[in-house]
């Protein structure tokens, strides 16, 4: 089969463009067409493989309409012990690999995912899509280049982050600096990559936005405190160090690595891409094409070259949306069945909890992935794209994303409170965005009488998460020391809430007519309103960035 590499080296530009970004010009009818097709073709395989069969609870739907009735939503818990265990007699196809994310603290370390063949390849023709749509100018034009030099900040292939840099350097023949840093520590691959960029240039960067600005930190602080014989030895080092100097003079500031590297292409991904990428691109010298990426499924939707929304990739998944109403419904009592709705039903301004079925011999069957995503408007007016956009708004279940750095689970946060030895009633804890940077925010009833200030019970708690993290050798808190400094993160805070706040939020519950099980508020992710009958008088929350068609709208 035809690659996109194979396309970029034939010097064929309008087919590897169509190959790699022709869903921007779908019509919402095709769009459907095509989901709908690859999801029976998924439903035979689900019907020939064990834990196919195991996770649809016996049903052989026939069609869309009945494999939506007849299936059960699905957390990865339904796919225990096979997954972890990377089974592959009872999965649809043969894997042709395996990747993983960040697990539950002490019941499974890491998420597995398999990968099959097929869907590695078209894998890679939308990680190639992304990086052509990363390189366009605001006309759409975009740079083909062989062996674009690409920094990557991310894992090695085996994780969900690193599958996408690996893909990418397939589809569009990059070379990746370090060239051989997958087994170095973090620090180091950063120093490794730091040199050869300085000596062979730099065209790209690809990873988290708060990892790509703490790089861009890192780089600005080391640029001074090059070897004088790395120098030397190295003539186009020095070349660069030079020209770079000399913009910094002229604008009247520090050098900063886009004084350095005139950038083509930065492409992140994660939890925290508002609230860091506008520092990525204040260090780096070009804006950040933001994708919607996840282990258990790729890349589910990209910006194009306007920056605005994101747009759904149709041939990776099949999407299912959670309306908020239902989302609410199921959060009040967790037996309930969220009912769903398909894209071309989806509705502007409205908050969906996302579900995901994989195609092409995938397993993640009505997948709940736990995010919560907005609908910006139902297509692109400026570019003609007829497919809805979206922004991510926030998790929905019981993790806590902070700065792209680990999730955080009830049972983790609640070990940790427990350590600190502080006396309490309960608590409920969620990410928001303060001062434009991402925080775990505790909100807690402290025991009677007990006298403490925020300040401290948040460095108790951050203290507790280091250990945790240790113990648990999950990295919950990965570079977190350096990146507290680098960026001047704050990443937890407390607010102390009123005495009587939880039983109060109970007997508001009680009145209510709510039943037994569900007379407590979750700790993890509360909403808005159980924050507000706690007692909390305005809530902080993240906010997606306002679109130019938003804007437009509101004139």
């Amino acid at each position: 089969m035809t690659s996109p590499v194979d396309l970029l080296r034939e010097g064929r530009k309008e087919d590897l463009w169509q190959m790699c970004c022709g869903f921007l010009y779908l019509s919402m009818e095709q769009f459907m067409a095509i989901q709908k097709r690859l999801l029976l073709e998924e439903i035979e395989l689900l019907k020939d493989s064990e834990l196919g069969r195991r996770v649809m609870r016996g049903a052989m739907p026939e069609t869309v309409e009945e494999f939506r009735e007849q299936v059960p939503l699905t957390t990865y818990a339904d796919y225990l012990p096979e997954l972890v265990e990377k089974r592959e007699d009872v999965l649809p196809t043969k894997p042709a690999a395996w990747v993983h994310t960040i697990g539950r603290a002490g019941e499974y370390n890491f998420k597995w995912v398999p990968l099959s063949e097929r869907s590695l390849y078209e894998f890679e023709r939308v990680t190639g899509g992304v990086g052509l749509l990363a390189s366009c100018n605001r006309q759409g034009d975009f740079l083909v280049k062989d062996h674009l030099r690409l920094l990557a900040t991310m894992g090695s292939p085996d994780y969900g982050s690193g599958i996408v840099a690996y893909l990418t350097q397939q589809a569009l023949d990059c070379d990746i600096f370090p060239s051989n840093g997958e087994e170095m520590a973090f620090q180091e691959k950063m120093e490794s990559g730091f040199r050869e960029a300085l000596s062979q240039g730099l065209d790209a960067l690809g990873g988290v936005p708060s990892i790509l600005a703490y790089v861009g930190e890192l780089f600005k602080q080391r640029i001074m405190d090059v070897d004088a014989r790395f120098l030397l030895s190295r003539p186009k080092a020095s070349a660069r160090l030079m020209v770079g100097l000399i913009k910094s003079k002229l604008a009247g500031r520090p050098m900063l690595p886009k004084d350095i590297w005139p950038v083509k292409v930065i492409i992140g991904g994660g939890a925290d891409s508002a609230a860091f990428a506008k520092r990525v691109e204040e260090l780096w010298g070009r804006e950040v094409l933001e994708i919607y990426v996840g282990t258990e499924g790729g890349i589910y939707a990209t910006q194009t070259w306007d920056h605005e929304g994101m747009t759904f990739i149709p041939n990776l998944n099949f999407f299912e949306f959670i309306p908020e109403r239902e989302w609410f419904k199921w959060q009040l009592d967790h037996s309930y069945q969220p009912k769903t709705i398909l894209l071309d039903e989806v509705k502007a301004g409205e908050k969906y909890e996302i579900v995901i079925t994989n195609f092409h011999g995938g397993i993640m069957t009505r997948y709940r992935i736990g995010d919560t995503i907005k609908i910006t408007s139902l297509r692109n007016e400026k570019l003609n794209i007829d497919i809805p956009q979206m922004v991510f708004h926030s998790r929905a279940d019981d993790f806590v994303d902070v700065a792209s750095l680990g999730r955080l689970t009830e049972r983790v946060i609640r070990q940790a409170m427990e350590n600190t030895g502080i006396p309490y009633v309960d608590w409920v804890a969620r990410k928001e965005v303060i001062d434009n940077k991402p925080v775990l925010h505790v909100y807690l009833e402290p025991g009677d009488e007990y006298i403490a200030s925020e300040e401290g019970m948040a460095a108790a708690i951050r203290e507790q998460f280091k250990k945790l993290d240790r113990k648990y050798r999950c990295n919950y808190y990965r570079l977190i020391g350096d990146m507290e400094t680098v960026l001047g993160l704050k990443p937890i805070e407390v607010t102390l809430l009123p005495q009587g706040a939880f039983s109060s939020y109970i007997s508001q519950r009680q009145s209510e007519g709510v039943a037994v099980n569900s007379l407590k508020p979750p700790h993890i992710n509360p909403s808005d309103e159980m924050l507000s009958l706690l007692g909390v008088p305005k809530v902080v929350v993240e906010a997606a960035p306002v679109t130019e068609v938003e804007r437009a709208a509101a004139r």
